[in-house]
């Protein structure tokens, strides 16, 4: 995997972010996650103050702050679009200011628990705490396999563009589009042999 892919982790840098147990780090963003949630809508800026002070302890492990916005940015369209829903209610504008920010607080505090703790310390904690095993089992498989993905999608894309000669808005739309249907395609295949494989070891 390169080392400038946008899923690139860095929870094997060190700090005293990084040395900190898995599970007070988990439990940590768990409870913040939630006194986030809990925050009164006319209260909601305060959450301000906690996105400014995961910032800094990002800078603080040492994650540069331009993958963290990156990633951060990522996450938005999907908050606006819930957001925005909140416009046809009373207060509209207030409540879809309250989701926003808090919503990106919440998306921050997990994102800062993912680049400061190896997933599998993670998964390993949630066994610990008797999270049902099937979970912890998807978990683990989904994260195996995303940058398998992602990287395959990568390489189909770019073996695109070099068949492509033309550049304009339509074909780029018509690019993407075939890539996106492929990428689906192997992705149900491989889920097939993946399945089969289990089932060859004994999962049920």
């Amino acid at each position: 995997m390169s080392r400038a892919h946008w899923l690139r982790s860095y929870a094997n840098l060190d700090s005293p972010i990084h040395r900190a147990s898995a599970s007070l780090k988990l439990l940590a963003a768990l409870a913040l996650v939630t006194a986030i949630a809990f925050v009164p809508v006319e209260r909601a800026y305060w959450t301000v103050l906690v996105l400014v002070a995961i910032l800094l302890g990002a800078r603080a492990a040492g994650v540069p702050l331009r993958a963290f916005l990156t990633r951060l940015a990522i996450a938005q369209p999907f908050v606006l679009s819930v957001a925005l829903l909140a416009l046809f209610q009373r207060r509209g504008l207030d409540v879809c200011g309250a989701i926003v920010l808090k919503s990106t607080a919440c998306v921050a505090a997990v994102q800062l628990l993912a680049h400061t703790t190896p997933f599998p310390d993670l998964l390993r904690v949630m066994a610990r705490v008797r999270v049902p095993r099937a979970l912890v089992t998807t978990l683990a498989l989904l994260h195996r396999y995303l940058y398998i993905l992602v990287d395959e999608t990568r390489r189909m894309r770019q073996a695109r563009a070099a068949r492509t000669w033309s550049v304009d808005r339509r074909t780029a739309w018509r690019s993407l589009a075939s890539v996106i249907a492929v990428s689906f395609v192997r992705s149900s295949a491989r889920a097939d042999r993946v399945e089969a494989a289990m089932r060859a070891r004994g999962w049920s």
